[in-house]
């Protein structure tokens, strides 16, 4: 059952108490004032079609906290607890100073409904649809745009096992190349025997890794692949080239003293980057 936000205001309202706290033309006064009309109650009817059972949180306090969640770039739980500590957050939600939260599995249940509805986005484009019909951020087309790091739960792999990796997915998609010679031993469970503390010794495990990669390649260049295929062959053609250099000997391969520019750092998560916020901010993730 839909729940509904109460007309009058309680003695200790927020916005009401506090509202010229919250800064001409903040985003938090703009909400306190229009969150009625953002977000009426019919605008979410259709999530709870049943008249039964407990009402839900009001709709306009939940879309508020999801706008200034997206804002702020907050958690559920970081989100919960600014409304709960937040004089702001409060104000722009027309809550009163002594109001709790909700609990953060709301707006889980939340973001659910929504994304199994017919408008996923009604909630921004309402906003969108405000701004521009009143004009609020009128002669105010410049921005000053900043980047933020999204931390990613990537498993980072170094370069001899993300080419060990990805040419086992390889051969595993494509049955095809199993008749390619590559140095099996290397392919087999576990790291690839080499003496990890002797340099040439892992110069000569790169070397076979980066030739059977290209041998491959090379091979599947020949085959008529579908999508998933030709990106499994992709990345390993990427991965076969951005770590190494070749050596004085020919034919021989080494890893490279350099990080090339956006590189792979994992062919589980090939999105993943190795990320830099500033010169002392580094992190394995995506910038947005």
């Amino acid at each position: 059952m839909q729940g509904s936000s109460r007309i009058d205001r309680e003695f200790l309202d927020a916005a009401a108490l506090c509202g010229h706290l919250l800064g001409e033309g903040s985003v938090h006064a703009f909400l306190a004032e229009h969150r009625r009309q953002l977000f009426p109650d019919d605008l979410f009817g259709d999530l709870f079609p049943s008249g039964r059972g407990r009402p839900s949180v009001p709709a306009d306090v939940i879309a508020t906290v999801m706008v200034l969640q997206a804002l702020e770039g907050l958690s559920d739980r970081e989100a919960c607890r600014a409304l709960q500590t937040n004089i702001a957050w409060k104000a722009a939600c027309g809550l009163s100073l002594t109001d709790e939260a909700f609990h953060p599995t709301v707006l889980t249940l939340w973001r659910a409904k929504l994304r199994a509805s017919d408008r996923p986005q009604r909630i921004f484009d309402s906003v969108r649809d405000v701004v521009r019909l009143s004009g609020v951020i009128a002669a105010k087309h410049r921005r000053a745009l900043d980047s933020t790091v999204l931390d990613d739960a990537v498993q980072r792999q170094d370069t001899i096992t993300m080419l060990v990796t990805q040419m086992r997915r390889v051969r595993k998609l494509i049955p095809e190349l199993h008749g390619v010679f590559v140095h099996e031993e290397n392919l087999k469970g576990g790291r690839p025997p080499a003496d990890y503390e002797d340099r040439d010794d892992i110069d000569r495990l790169v070397s076979e890794l980066v030739e059977d990669a290209n041998e491959l390649v090379f091979a599947a260049e020949e085959l008529d692949l579908d999508e998933a295929q030709a990106d499994a062959v992709a990345l390993l053609t990427l991965v076969a080239g951005q770590d190494v250099e070749p050596t004085d000997r020919p034919g021989r391969w080494k890893i490279a003293e350099r990080t090339a520019p956006d590189r792979v750092v994992s062919v589980v998560d090939p999105e993943s980057r190795h990320v830099h916020k500033t010169s002392h901010n580094y992190r394995d993730g995506y910038k947005a």
